[in-house]
């Protein structure tokens, strides 16, 4: 319940809804100073929520910092959370997202000797499976690429953060897997995840992939000053972030 809830109420969170939802109130309104007022929030709110600049500056609070794979200590697990693929059931193959760094960077790390085997935790994060199911073929591309068997186990049930966390942390306790433990997952999404890896009692070391940021600043001026409607998008994803670390907390889940 709590799952299906979560999903159909992230609209919400969504600064383009509050914008449509305004622009509404804005051309049914008959106050003149309502109008004056609404136009100038709405003129303000797309500047804003637009605006590439300042959307990086939020998430460079947010999101939790990279670290280069040769300075990373060898860990006897990765723990890789799903969130990485879509599936083509016309094709019958996988379909990578942005969260799809998530297992290149895994597997990066095997080849250099930082990981020596994988973990995949979670099925689908859809209400319905869309023929998703996302460690169990995400294992199989891994055995196509040369990784063996042996060194890949799946956690096939998980559908949000707080189950992957619960659900590995099951299997890491019974390989006697509870320190060394490399969690891999977007940056935007790690602060929330490791937060809840410690909850289920589970000590990982984060490593951030399709990270947003980085240490340094630099911005061309077209993220400046030119409006980029995608920045909608990633708000979206930002706001879920933190609306859902927040949640999590409130409800004993982190």
């Amino acid at each position: 319940m709590f799952f299906i809830l979560s999903k159909a109420l992230l609209f919400l969170i969504s600064p383009f809804f509050w914008i449509v939802v305004g622009t509404i109130v804005l051309f049914r309104s008959k106050s003149m100073k309502r109008r004056r007022r609404l136009s100038i929030a709405l003129v303000v709110s797309f500047i804003f929520f637009s605006n590439t600049a300042i959307f990086l500056e939020f998430m460079r609070i947010w999101e939790v910092p990279g670290i280069k794979i040769e300075k990373t200590e060898p860990h006897e697990v990765g723990v890789i959370l799903g969130g990485m693929f879509e599936y083509d059931s016309q094709l019958d193959r996988l379909s990578i997202r942005r969260g799809g760094d998530r297992l290149f960077q895994a597997f990066s790390l095997y080849k250099q000797g930082q990981i020596k085997q994988f973990l995949i935790s979670g099925d689908n994060g859809f209400v319905s499976s869309r023929s998703l199911h996302e460690a169990k073929q995400t294992k199989e591309v891994l055995i196509k690429w040369g990784v063996p068997d042996s060194l890949i186990t799946t956690e096939e049930r998980s559908k949000n953060t707080h189950e992957n966390a619960k659900n590995t942390a099951e299997i890491l306790k019974n390989k006697k897997f509870t320190k060394n433990v490399l969690l891999i997952t977007s940056g935007i999404h790690m602060r929330r995840a490791k937060a809840c890896f410690d909850k289920e009692g589970i000590q990982t070391t984060p490593f951030s992939t399709d990270l947003y940021t980085g240490k340094k600043r630099g911005y061309h001026w077209d993220q400046l000053f030119v409006p980029n409607p995608y920045n909608f998008i990633l708000w979206n994803e930002l706001l879920k972030e933190i609306v859902g670390y927040v949640t999590y907390d409130v409800v004993g889940y982190i």
